[in-house]
């Protein structure tokens, strides 16, 4: 059985209104993590969301 593997990455608003995007993938676990770094530092809209092999998210506008 093969095991797929799934790479998010994260979006957010900065504290000064900037939109972000993260610059690395993650797994699961490590995404959620960081999700909740960056609400804890005045982020927010902080979205996990999946992307493709070798793809990172754009920021949003």
């Amino acid at each position: 059985m093969a095991t797929t593997m799934i790479s998010y990455g994260l979006t957010w608003t900065d504290p000064d209104g900037a939109p972000r995007a993260s610059a690395v993938s993650y797994d699961k676990p490590s995404g959620e993590e960081r999700k909740q770094e960056l609400e804890k530092a005045g982020a927010t809209d902080v979205e996990l969301v999946s992307v493709s092999p070798g793809e990172l998210p754009n920021p949003r506008t």
